[in-house]
């Protein structure tokens, strides 16, 4: 008998959707995932069942013999996994006992998790939250939707699947305060161009924000150190003469510990939004409409600082 421990049960949902589109593009559209995200669902089912499954013909992917024999087993498999999820008891977060598993950022993280963790505590004494950071390839977060409850994270990271906004920041730009190129508390273009700059990475070819904003503006940064996630910058800036961008509020939380500044520069305002994801197949589900509401009133306290933990009773939709 197959050890299923050994295999990731979450690609069948993906084999389901390949199968029945022919397209990889449409695929993902169906499990709200990306083309290049389906791609590599379908290289790892490929290896799995030891065939190409599906092999393009002109602009279509067509079946495999193999593919064909596997179809009616996968649609079966696909409404008994239906089944057992309609069959769910309605959530009550008085009683419940289940644990939610949110992979984030170290931003979020650092932001969100002491007044969700109270929240909890006071409304849902029994539930546990079982937080993991993000992956070091973001598209493999994507696949992430199929096994986590939730992905939260910046909006603009592409990640695919349903989605609600918790709340935002604005980058601000962070220097040593004894850095000799500041000049009445601001950075000119030209010292952005020379001053060596630690930057921040999420992986693959996704750019940060401020990379976008800096390259509009004609300013190529001379990169010394990148960084995983923007809680490293502010200590690897520290008596330093190395300039970094963060959220502002990460900036304010250590710039009198560290011994930074606050900069000015001629750059626009850049508005960082951090986004809850969670994959479309869910959205039915009562615990994550509550987790959602739960989420939205602990970025209410991080926007605008409100200690109110009261939750109003109703009935909320994703």
């Amino acid at each position: 008998m197959t050890d299923l421990r050994r295999i990731d049960v979450n690609l069948i949902v993906v084999l389901d959707a390949i199968l029945r589109e022919k397209n990889l593009t449409h695929a993902g559209d169906a499990v709200g995932m990306s083309q290049p995200a389906v791609s590599g669902a379908l290289a790892r089912l490929r290896v799995q069942f030891d065939d190409p499954l599906m092999v393009r013909n002109g602009k279509i992917f067509e079946p495999t013999a193999k593919a064909l024999e596997l179809m009616p087993l996968v649609e079966d498999a696909m409404r008994e996994i239906e089944r057992i999820f309609d069959i769910l008891p309605a959530f009550d977060p008085l009683t419940s006992t289940r644990t939610f598993y949110i992979e984030a950022s170290d931003y979020l993280l650092a932001q969100v998790t002491g007044p969700l963790i109270k929240l909890i505590k006071q409304h849902a004494p029994g539930v546990n939250i079982a937080f993991d950071a993000m992956p070091q390839e973001i598209g493999s977060s994507q696949i992430d939707l199929l096994r986590r409850d939730m992905i939260i994270s910046a909006a603009n990271l592409g990640i695919a699947g349903k989605r609600k906004s918790l709340f935002s920041d604005t980058f601000v730009c962070i220097a040593d305060a004894k850095n000799s190129r500041i000049v009445d508390g601001a950075f000119d273009l030209v010292a952005l161009s020379e001053l060596r700059h630690c930057s921040v990475s999420f992986g693959g070819e996704i750019l940060n924000l401020i990379d976008i904003q800096l390259s509009e503006n004609g300013v190529v940064p001379k990169v010394a150190l990148r960084v995983r996630g923007f809680l490293p910058v502010p200590f690897a800036i520290a008596g330093s003469d190395l300039i970094g961008f963060v959220p502002e509020r990460v900036a304010k939380q250590y710039i009198n510990q560290l011994g930074l500044a606050i900069v000015k520069t001629p750059l626009p305002n850049c508005n960082l939004i951090e986004a809850a994801f969670w994959h479309p197949s869910k959205s039915g589900d009562p615990g994550l409409i509550w987790l959602i509401e739960m989420l939205r009133k602990a970025a209410e306290i991080v926007e605008f600082g409100t200690e109110d933990m009261s939750v109003e009773d109703g009935d909320f939709q994703l």
